[in-house]
């Protein structure tokens, strides 16, 4: 039971890390329409996306 709740909990934040990835560049890119940007704050992944909500 224990092996399939963390298996379930790694998979999450795998895909949460992976979605958060993604729209971090989409909206860096649509914003600054620059792909190194993008890049960097895709890096950045949850860290953009927040400040982005915040400031805008």
């Amino acid at each position: 039971m224990e092996d399939n709740r963390q298996t379930a909990v790694r998979k999450t934040v795998k895909s949460g890390v992976t979605f958060g990835s993604a729209l971090a560049m989409v909206i860096s890119y649509t914003t600054w329409q620059s792909v190194g940007w993008a890049i960097f704050h895709g890096l950045l992944s949850w860290v953009y996306v927040i400040y982005f909500l915040l400031r805008y």
